[in-house]
């Protein structure tokens, strides 16, 4: 019988989350994020709409060289015409804050830019499954409350701190590489 053929391992799918409404700040450390996942050949995921997504989103696309990576958003609502332009798979489910389970649930790691409550409870949920999120302090938000910190006291570790998206996603490839 012949040996399989070797496969390379998929592209990380990497979650960018944060507020769909957000300063420029936040929606350009949301951009510099969507570039740097582009640049590491990684998918991106997100809630599919405005704001922080849609800044990750506009960030990935330009960036984006390589053909086989997507981006990927998990619309809360049953209506597609929600979902941001620079997306390349808009999937509603119908969930509503649900959905921020199964991002959390769904990414390798995640990057939490801003954000009001929808970005805490996935940053919440991402950590008490153990996946890596890294937090970019100067976008405010949650991401600025529980840069450096744990969620509560179980032993998780904390969460990363950043100081922009690029060095988000450079702590994220560190722990992903790492098996964390």
């Amino acid at each position: 019988m012949p040996a399989a053929p070797a496969q390379s391992p998929r592209p990380p799918l990497v979650a960018v989350i944060g507020g769909a409404t957000a300063d420029d700040s936040a929606l350009g450390h949301a951009e510099e994020a969507g570039r740097a996942i582009a640049t590491r050949r990684w998918h991106l995921l997100c809630g599919g709409g405005g704001g922080v997504m849609e800044a990750a989103c506009r960030g990935f696309a330009a960036a984006r060289t390589y053909p086989g990576i997507v981006s990927l958003g998990l619309l809360p609502g049953d209506d597609e015409a929600w979902a941001n332009t620079h997306l390349d798979i808009a999937l509603p489910t119908g969930l509503g804050l649900a959905r921020n389970a199964v991002i959390a649930r769904a990414a390798r790691g995640l990057i939490a830019v801003g954000g009001c409550a929808g970005t805490l409870s996935e940053m919440a949920l991402a950590w008490q499954m153990g996946k890596p999120v890294v937090a970019v302090r100067p976008s405010g938000g949650w991401a600025a409350t529980l840069a450096g910190r744990c969620v509560d006291g179980r032993g998780a570790g904390p969460i990363l701190d950043a100081a922009s998206g690029f060095e988000a996603v450079e702590l994220l490839a560190g722990r992903l590489s790492s098996g964390a």
